[in-house]
């Protein structure tokens, strides 16, 4: 296998993976397992990494750089192993070193875990950043907790989405390391003490429960870079592993009982929280992630520089990712005012000069609220910090907007007994951003437009990014291969090289690998169904991918009621000629969310109608692929055809799965939502598809609720009344007949008399026409690779990469390591 010859680096490198065989396993190469073989190689690559980290972490330090603390409650970072060497510019090397030792390097990268460190968009969004902070040597350290089983594992059973634990740790993790001698304490409960002594306040804990906050640290290496910065883990412990005279008594349940409770904290990502006990450990698991990492960085500064505070913005910018960090604002405060001994108008001064924050979303219900008398009890000194501020906010508010007591009650971060974390950011932080040109239009001119009058210059719109080495360097080695066939690789590193390509979109050799490669993912794809769903699927078939969090706003219902519509018509027009489809799903929904989760039982329903019928003669497949996470958007994005962007105009912040389909050759099926207004800009009308209401179209129809227009679509429209019929007749589910009502009734009366909330049925017709068009274009193949072409090439723009150069030009003020 491999190369006849191996070079000297690459000899040297089977002999190191062959000795890490020996020492760390006490196996010849000869016994030893692919799992082996893996982790022997993560190590090898882990040397060298943390090398270059001692080198990078000595040159910060030399200069004195002002550091990026990226705080975000996710960080969906996918394998590393791959990406690694990729960024290592050793990916050749360690193909011929494993093919020499009788491996396939694809096959032994698979073997590693996904990290359980993330959700979705957003999470993987801050790994894209990290990426790119790395890559352009900027001083970065990202921050969340150690998620012992992640979100969860996804089983779709008897087309139901079951939860099981993500036990992503169970083979270890090969990149972190544990710092145990760096180690702080979180304080939960109990009461606060408030003392005066020699001229100030000083506060006591009384009955205050501990936990102890270990880190673990995961090196993150850059691609072409000579500094490595790192993501900061945070796990949870009891401070005594066991009470030993509960033990000793017989009692040994009660003497391990603390530490399990302890290490809930850093058990699950996202714990239910439709019952309090999952209220009250989301809290305490925003606290403990940002009471550790605040301890850890004034303890950095102090030792650096001593304990000139007014200084700590010019050293350090900490960033908000969303509101789940918001708690890191009060909790600065606390320990410059209680631990450092500075006053209040001080420390406020440097803590407004220190937080930015990043909103994701548009949605009220996703701003997040907590209960006063819940954030006393657990928090009990954070909550008199958070009076404290929206006490003397008020006051201000009352300067600026006299008497206008609906504003102020608007703006305030406690109202109604609940406290407001996004008016805590918007009240503190000196940058405040959205992650779209509309996104941030909304904000300033909608929900945020008080705050935004009061400091508009406080206000970016930054468009999200996407990493270039991980999303097409990694996954699509073909297709980065073709292109840098024509323009050299220098665009993976350099974002405005890539429209270079537009040149060839036309060349019908171009477009002959273009479609070969494109094929070969598809095979690649088909294979996997096969091997996971089986089901047998075409790849000269249109592939129609959307892979997204399941939620009403994204419209996969929209998606399956069109799926419905065409199946209707191959029964009723079995000769009609007809551009045969697979439709892909991949989505999870939160365990709480009863009509995401009956969406995801709908789809699988159908594909068993569909897939099973042999009337149509395999026409049309539908494919719900489970467990959806990032190994496996990496097969959909290389693999799709079309990439389904159809959320309702003004709901979705940006996105970012559109802009991984788009770099690898997928034409967008969109609406005018989210950062699809720029890929429209970017790429031209005539190379994507744009359909339904807009938002400022979709905002009317919620206010004013017009229910005769709905009632009209339904009783005109016979394609989507069938339907829409079909979820209530029993045909999907004969022996359930009644399971998708619910469906049914939302889109027809809606909750609480709004119907159709998400602009399903408005947009239906529009939806269908604009997917008759793709399949039309589809069979004009010149047509069809010049679009994905040009998509391709004018995807340099949602880079990662411009996306943090922006951050570093408006908000943070990192210089580059050198």
């Amino acid at each position: 296998m491999g190369k006849s010859r191996l070079t000297a680096k690459e000899a040297a490198l089977k002999k190191e993976i062959e000795g890490k065989i020996e020492r760390h396993f006490g196996k010849t190469i000869e016994d030893a397992t692919p799992k082996m073989i893996y982790t022997a190689c993560a190590l090898a690559a882990r040397d060298e990494i943390m090398a270059r980290w001692a080198v990078s972490h000595k040159e910060v330090k030399k200069e004195g750089s002002k550091k990026l603390y990226y705080l975000s409650f996710e960080f969906l970072m996918g394998r590393l192993f791959a990406s690694n060497v990729l960024n290592l510019m050793q990916t050749e090397e360690y193909t011929n070193a494993v093919s020499a030792l009788g491996y396939d390097i694809s096959e032994i990268a698979e073997i590693e875990n996904d990290a359980g460190l993330g959700n979705g968009g957003l999470g993987r969004l801050a790994a894209c950043f990290m990426d790119s902070l790395t890559t352009l040597d900027l001083p970065a350290y990202g921050c969340t907790i150690r998620y012992e089983y992640g979100l969860f594992r996804q089983r779709i059973v008897d087309g139901f989405q079951t939860e099981l634990p993500d036990t992503w740790l169970e083979n270890g993790n090969a990149w972190e390391i544990a710092r145990p001698e760096e180690a702080v304490s979180v304080k939960f409960g109990g009461k606060v003490h408030t003392d005066w002594n020699d001229g100030h306040f000083s506060f006591r804990y009384e009955n205050a429960h501990t936990i102890t906050a270990v880190p673990y640290d995961v090196p993150l290496v850059g691609y072409d870079s000579k500094i490595v910065n790192k993501l900061r883990l945070w796990s949870a412990k009891a401070p005594d592993v066991m009470d030993m005279q509960a033990f000793n008594s017989g009692d040994y349940i009660r003497s391990t009982e603390e530490r399990q409770l302890a290490e809930l904290i850093s058990k699950v990502l996202y714990p239910e929280d439709n019952h309090t006990e999952g209220k009250e450990l989301r809290l305490k698991q925003q606290y403990f992630l940002v009471s550790a990492t605040l301890q850890w960085i004034l303890r950095e500064y102090e030792d650096r520089y001593g304990y000139d505070w007014k200084n700590l913005p010019d050293k350090a910018v900490i960033h908000i990712n969303d509101t789940h960090p918001t708690l890191a604002i009060p909790e600065l405060m606390r320990l410059l005012v209680d631990e450092k001994g500075l006053g209040w108008d001080e420390a406020w001064d440097i803590t407004r000069r220190t937080f930015a924050y990043t909103n994701h979303t548009v949605m009220s219900e996703a701003l997040e609220k907590w209960p006063l008398d819940m954030f006393e009890r657990i928090l009990p000194r954070i909550s008199m910090i958070v009076q404290e501020i929206n006490r003397r906010l008020m006051e201000n508010l009352q300067m600026v907007y006299p008497d206008d007591w609906g504003k102020q009650k608007w703006m305030a971060i406690i109202s109604d007994n609940q406290v407001f974390m996004a008016n805590l950011c918007l009240a503190t932080c000196f940058a405040v951003n959205g992650v779209s040109a509309l996104h941030t239009k909304i904000l300033t001119s909608d929900i945020f437009a008080d705050y935004y009058r009061l400091d508009t210059k406080r206000f970016h719109a930054i468009t999200n990014g996407i990493t270039f080495r991980r999303w097409i360097a990694n996954c699509n080695p073909e297709l980065t291969a073709l292109i840098s066939s024509k323009i050299g690789n220098s665009w993976i590193k350099d974002y405005t090289k890539l429209e270079g390509i537009k040149k060839y979109a036309d060349d019908a050799e171009f477009q002959k690998k273009f479609a070969e490669i494109k094929h070969n993912n598809k095979v690649r794809l088909a294979k996997y169904i096969k091997d996971h769903n089986g089901i047998d699927v075409n790849p000269d078939s249109i592939f129609d991918v959307q892979a997204k969090r399941l939620h009403e706003y994204k419209r996969q219902l929209m998606n399956v009621l069109h799926i419905l519509a065409q199946y209707n018509m191959l029964l009723e027009n079995p000769d009609k000629p007809f551009t045969p489809k697979t439709y892909i799903f991949g989505a999870k929904a939160a365990p709480g969310y009863k009509r995401a989760k009956l969406i995801i039982k709908l789809i699988n329903s159908v594909a068993d109608m569909i897939n099973n019928d042999a009337r149509i003669d395999g026409k049309i497949k539908v494919v719900f692929i489970e467990n959806y996470g990032v190994s496996i958007a990496e097969l959909l994005v290389t693999a799709a055809d079309v990439s389904e962007q159809i959320s309702t105009a003004g709901k979705e912040a940006s996105g970012t799965g559109n802009m991984k389909f788009m770099l690898n050759g997928a034409v967008t099926c969109g609406t005018l939502d989210g950062a699809n207004v720029e890929m429209l800009e970017q790429v031209g009308a005539d190379n994507i598809y744009i359909f339904g209401l807009k938002a400022d179209e979709v905002a009317a129809r919620l206010k004013f609720n017009n229910s005769d227009e709905v009632k009209t679509i339904y009783s005109t429209n016979q394609v989507l009344r069938k339907a829409l019929e079909q979820l209530i007749s029993g045909e999907i589910e004969p022996e359930n007949t009644q399971i998708f009502r619910d469906l049914y009734q939302t889109l027809l009366f809606g909750d609480y008399g709004y119907p159709d909330t998400y602009m399903v049925i408005r947009d239906f017709e529009a939806y269908c026409n604009i997917q008759d068009k793709i399949s039309e274009d589809y069979n004009n193949k010149s047509k069809w690779w010049h679009m994905a072409i040009m998509n391709t090439a004018s995807s340099g723009y949602f880079s990662s990469d411009r996306t943090i150069a922006e951050y570093n030009d408006k908000i943070w003020y990192l210089k580059p390591i050198k």
